[in-house]
């Protein structure tokens, strides 16, 4: 799987948040390769301190799969994942590529 990664201001997120950022595009990825061999992947984590973290993965449309079978849970895992930190979480084709886009919130301290 060839990627280009590019992140920014992550450094101080909170480790809940680091770990639903990770698995997203950990699933994401995956799904790259499951349905997308040989596709190139992009994948884009912008993170605000105190505000959230938007993170796109997107790659081009292809015609193939690995043959690896899925189990049909990926999408809604990480939908799950992003729902149960009060995130965002899409999944669509847009451009002729598919993007896994997805919001999570910085976690705020306890008043």
């Amino acid at each position: 799987l060839a990627a280009t990664v590019f992140v920014t201001d992550a450094d101080s997120a909170p480790p809940a948040l680091t770990r639903a950022v990770y698995r997203v595009v950990q699933e994401a990825l995956t799904n790259v390769m499951k349905h997308a061999p040989g596709a190139r992947a992009d994948v884009d984590v912008r993170a605000r301190p105190g505000d959230g973290v938007d993170l796109a993965v997107r790659n081009a449309l292809t015609t193939g799969t690995s043959g690896v079978p899925g189990s049909g849970n990926g999408i809604v895992g990480m939908r799950e994942r992003c729902e149960a930190l009060d995130g965002t979480f899409s999944a669509s084709v847009e451009d002729g590529r598919f993007v896994v886009r997805a919001h999570l919130p910085w976690e705020r301290p306890a008043p």
